[in-house]
């Protein structure tokens, strides 16, 4: 008898002390050497950005330059290539894009206008100066060859007008209403010694080896990417100085912010994107590198 309850005793005991080890409010076990594990460190996070670009000097710049810097830092960079001046801000509108590095501040501005958009951008990059090429067999050397009514060839789209009549104004071939400025329109045209051919951008480059063309107003990464270096190629060039044609980095309100497009600004506005673009491009490409405040 005595025995059946000090066994009875013994394993009640037991059985309270194997429940207060257990329970939640209790003392926990111990990990094998008496340490503590150290809580694990949160993983930040991996971004992708898709930047729409044209070939040159815009898509080099990021491939050569900023994807590998971006790399160093955790974000993957995908650079899409258009040919056009439309798609690149409806992609990026419509969120395919989440930034697109192609265009200067008032295209911008007239593509928000037209379209009902709603577009900014974050970094002023470089300039591209815009110029006049001579038709290739006809080799005119300088603006004054050029002869009465001579056809010019310019871009079909309006938003560039303005600036393409600012620069045949400044070459002298044509007269504008006064106080337009750059943002003139082929109404504003007064007097004129020359005849305009509206083409495709694109199609600007070839347009100097048509017989029927005298000389063609180029974009300077059109011109570029058809192996014409502004500098010593055309027979008229934009000016640089207080110019507000600054290629940009353009993004929408919702993103403007995020990380991953503050690194990529950063990036593009850097020194070594500087570098790069001085002995890439000659004097053809003039880097600006200003972040938007």
């Amino acid at each position: 008898m005595k025995k059946r309850w000090i066994s009875s005793l013994f394993a009640g005991l037991l059985a309270v002390s194997l429940a207060a080890c257990g329970a939640g409010g209790g003392e926990q076990q111990q990990p094998a050497g008496g340490d503590t594990a150290a809580p694990s460190e949160p993983q930040e996070e991996a971004i992708s950005l898709k930047v729409g670009a044209t070939a040159v000097p815009h898509a080099e710049i990021l491939n050569e330059v900023v994807k590998p810097a971006l790399e160093k830092e955790g974000v993957t960079l995908e650079v899409v290539l258009f040919q056009d001046y439309v798609l690149p801000n409806t992609n990026l509108a419509d969120g395919e894009l989440d930034a697109n590095y192609f265009q200067h501040i008032p295209w911008l501005e007239n593509t928000n206008k037209e379209k009902g958009l709603d577009l900014t951008y974050v970094a002023g990059v470089h300039i591209e100066p815009m110029g006049i090429y001579s038709n290739k067999e006809k080799a005119y050397k300088d603006i004054a060859s050029l002869p009465e009514g001579a056809v010019v060839a310019v871009t079909n789209g309006q938003g560039e007008h303005g600036r393409i009549l600012a620069l045949l104004q400044d070459a002298g071939l044509i007269k504008l209403t006064d106080g337009v400025g750059i943002n003139g329109t082929m109404a504003d045209i007064v007097e004129k010694k020359i005849e305009l051919k509206e083409l495709e951008p694109a199609m600007l480059p070839r347009a100097i080896e048509d017989p029927a063309i005298d000389a063609a107003v180029i974009n300077s990464n059109f011109a570029l990417q058809a192996g014409l270096n502004p500098t010593k190629d055309s027979i008229h060039l934009e000016s640089g100085k207080d110019n507000p044609y600054v290629n940009v980095l353009a993004t929408r309100q919702d993103n403007k912010d995020s990380e991953g497009i503050k690194k990529l600004a950063k990036a593009l506005t850097s020194p070594e994107v500087e570098e790069f673009i001085n002995q890439k491009y000659g004097g053809s490409v003039l880097f600006v590198g200003e972040l938007k405040e």
